[in-house]
């Protein structure tokens, strides 16, 4: 604390004693300054922030100036000022009583960081006099980084200074309670399961705003919001009140495509992403065109740790005049029909970044009818008639960021499909493949170097995605319908559909995903790869081209062109291609 100026005039005015005290009092020069009491801070840092030197003039306001410059310093907790004649002047003499040095600082109530993380963000040190403005300064440090990490709510309750010891009480607010209100068709464990928010955690808005976003990202509701209250009686708690209004979520939706080889197809779906009010999906449909399917599947695709994912449909496909391919070369036109039914049911391990799913699936596929065919054509797929009965396991490490708002991180799938004859198939192989997925942002990379004009930003950057995949299998001759299959909108797109077929198969895929505006970006791609009975590794087929992504209502709105080694190919659809 600061004590009053004491004025010590003892003879400055002896010869106009006989003058009334209200006179003038004439100006009264400093003749030296100095510093008592300070026994670690030295006296030039402390009347370094003083104006009254030595030849300058007494004033009050001054004076009263440099004591609190003084104690603002943060070192001390005591400043006063002694004035005494000197020389036919007056000597001021701050005096001054120093904080504590530090002895220890000791944290509670902190249990996201440990001691030794906090003390990173301090600078005082043991050892150091103790000063006020540095310590508020390094909670303001602390609090930082918890806000950063999205830890808002916790704050500096209390701050004790007990001789050389500092206590310091952190308050980290927990969610007391999560009430869910408005939903009248949606289960309240659908909701709750998607916010991944357990009372007694601690409250991370970063965490809360991502899972929010997936939340609306469902499609179950018009609006979300959210409150808050702390209870009266305890102010480390908080409870969260969310109220939602819910929509419509069954739909008919109008499916176009078209392929250069292909052509136009459209159809209708009807779907429900929310049958029930348990987040399962039902869809039916169909699509007419060169190529013709018809579809039903029923899923319940939420899983983690406690909670089973299944899914299961059947889909028939007819495809006339369909060109059959042998390494890249035309044959002959087919017609094919294929009846595929399915069952999966899979779940997330403890570690939710590793999950597996476990698929029962039957193929029943025909093929007839070869005609437009090239002289001396080798026909390898008619004979393959048959049904497919296999066992599917995937398994799926996920390392991507859940809270970016773009890909970013790594996707590792591994897939095994064992066919199995004893379960009604014609056919007995293993099959295997793995497949990496690799998405980071150039954000970083290109700043500086480029005037993007605020279109690359963290919410949408700059993107460099890529794909790599192989695959084998333990037997030279797969069934037509078994083999790896290259060509076409999600493989290698400039090349037909099921241009290079075999039991082995690498593929590699690169994007670089330019943002242009925020709905609108510029991909520029090249894909390389190959499928064939015995891997010749030396022997690949390449192509580069552009796309165009547009952000709809329905999706990404997805136009690619590709130059092939004969060919150009232009394809249209929804959704990126991995």
């Amino acid at each position: 604390m600061r004590n009053k100026i004491f004025f010590v005039l003892a003879v400055l005015i002896i010869s106009a004693s006989s003058c009334s005290y209200a006179a003038e009092i004439p100006a009264i020069q400093v003749t030296s300054v100095g510093v008592t009491g300070n026994a670690n801070i030295a006296t030039e840092y402390i009347l370094n922030v003083a104006d009254t030197k030595p030849g300058s003039f007494i004033s009050r306001d001054v004076i009263q100036s440099d004591i609190e410059a003084i104690y603002n310093q943060g070192f001390f907790s005591y400043v006063d000022v002694d004035i005494r004649p000197e020389g036919g002047g007056a000597a001021v003499m701050f005096s001054v009583q120093e904080n504590p040095v530090i002895e220890s600082i000791n944290f509670s109530g902190n249990t996201l960081y440990t001691t030794e993380q906090l003390m990173s963000e301090v600078f005082s040190q043991v050892g150091n006099v103790f000063n006020r403005q540095f310590f508020r300064n390094d909670l303001d440090r602390i609090q930082e980084k918890y806000h950063k990490d999205g830890y808002v709510m916790v704050r500096v309750s209390d701050v004790q200074i007990q001789g050389g010891n500092i206590y310091v009480t952190l308050l980290e607010p927990k969610v007391r309670e999560v009430i869910i209100q408005g939903n009248t068709k949606t289960k309240t464990y659908v909701i709750r399961r998607e916010l991944k928010l357990e009372d007694g955690d601690i409250f991370n808005v970063t965490k809360f705003r991502h899972h929010l976003s997936k939340l609306q990202g469902l499609g179950y509701f018009e609006d979300v919001n959210v409150a808050f209250d702390v209870p009266e009686d305890d102010d480390s708690a908080v409870d969260l009140i969310l109220t939602v209004k819910e929509k419509r979520t069954a739909s008919v939706g109008l499916n176009l495509g078209y392929g250069t080889e292909s052509g136009l197809s459209g159809g209708l779906t009807y779907s429900d992403t929310n049958l029930f009010g348990r987040g399962m999906n039902f869809e039916i449909g169909f699509n007419e065109g060169d190529e013709a399917s018809y579809w039903a599947t029923f899923a319940s695709p939420y899983m983690d740790a406690h909670t089973f994912g299944w899914r299961m449909g059947a889909r028939y496909r007819k495809y006339d005049d369909r060109y059959y391919y042998r390494q890249g070369r035309k044959q002959f036109e087919f017609d094919e029909r294929t009846l595929t039914l399915f069952a999966g049911i899979g779940k997330k391990f403890s570690n939710e970044d590793w999950s597996w799913f476990l698929t029962l699936r039957r193929e029943e596929a025909k093929y007839d009818d070869i005609h437009n065919a090239i002289p001396g054509y080798i026909d390898d797929l008619t004979p393959w008639d048959g049904v497919n009965q296999t066992v599917e396991l995937l398994l799926t490490w996920d390392k991507r960021d859940e809270y970016a708002s773009y890909p970013s991180g790594f996707v590792w799938d591994t897939n095994l499909e064992q066919a199995v004859k004893a379960l009604g198939g014609d056919y007995s192989y293993l099959k295997y493949w793995t497949q990496a997925r690799f998405y980071a942002s150039l954000n970083k990379i290109i700043q500086g170097l480029a005037d993007t004009d605020g279109t690359w930003t963290d919410e949408n950057p700059l993107l460099f995605a890529a794909r790599l995949r192989i695959g084998s299998a333990t037997e030279d001759e797969l069934p037509a319908f078994a083999r790896y299959s290259l060509g076409g909108m999600n493989t290698l797109r400039g090349y037909s559909s099921r241009s290079f077929e075999g039991s082995n198969m690498y593929l590699g895929n690169f994007e670089l995903r330019v943002p242009i505006a925020s709905a609108v970006s510029v991909v520029g791609f090249y894909d390389i790869g190959n499928a064939d009975t015995k891997m010749d590794w030396s022997n690949y087929h390449d192509d580069y081209g552009l796309g165009v992504r547009v952000k709809t209502p329905f999706g990404n709105l997805r136009i690619d062109y590709a130059h092939g080694e004969d060919e150009n190919k232009t394809y249209f659809g929804f959704g990126e291609m991995f």
